[in-house]
């Protein structure tokens, strides 16, 4: 499936600032929380919607409503946190599970040490969260541990992604829609994202 880049000006201009290293850490939340909340709004553009009646102060109208769609956001811990406020601002009815993985440094692929869903996965749309797309192991693994508890509509959102990791999630997981809010150009020989901005999780949180 191709994937979806979002190529707002409003994007644009904060992942320009969220690549600066000069950028802090509390600013760094900000405008990762931002972008997720403006990538939200595409995501969800498909949702189906419903016509209903309202009582406005002057008349009755007809207007359109969600669909009783039940939604969920599965961030990857632990930089897909930084997404979660930002998502929720939008669809804060919404459930969110958390998945853990790391990276082994040996042999640069995941290793699973937490999962937590909402016990009703298999009803809702998931979207899967992560500000980075690198190799795509994470995505790949988090997705198939998701399809196992019984989901099936489920997206994946992420803020920078490269070909590498794009190419392998989409063979892995084909029927997944990838959202992304640019496309980098490659990975590094210790896998990170070129040009990219660095480890997320760490300039999240402060800890770099």
């Amino acid at each position: 499936m191709t994937p979806f880049i979002m190529d707002h000006p409003l994007i644009q201009h904060k992942l320009s600032i969220l690549r600066d290293e000069a950028t802090g850490a509390k600013e760094f939340r900000e405008l990762v929380s931002e972008i997720a909340m403006l990538m939200c709004y595409e995501a969800t553009r498909d949702l189906p919607l419903k016509e209903v009646e309202v009582q406005t102060p002057v008349a009755k109208a007809k207007t359109k409503m969600i669909a009783g769609r039940k939604l969920a956001f599965v961030p990857i811990l632990r930089a897909g946190l930084g997404m979660v406020d930002g998502v929720l601002a939008l669809l804060p009815t919404a459930k969110v599970g958390h998945i853990g993985l790391y990276r082994d440094p040996e042999t640069l692929k995941p290793v699973e040490y937490y999962c937590k869903l909402p016990s009703d996965i298999e009803e809702r749309e998931v979207i899967v969260i992560d500000p980075m797309l690198a190799t795509g192991g994470s995505a790949i693994d988090a997705i198939s541990l998701i399809k196992e508890r019984g989901a099936k509509a489920i997206k994946f959102m992420c803020i920078i992604a490269v070909p590498e990791g794009i190419k392998a999630l989409c063979e892995a997981h084909p029927d997944v829609q990838v959202y992304c809010a640019t496309e980098d150009e490659c990975l590094n020989e210790h896998c990170y994202i070129v040009p990219g901005l660095g480890d997320a999780g760490d300039r999240i949180f402060g800890t770099k």
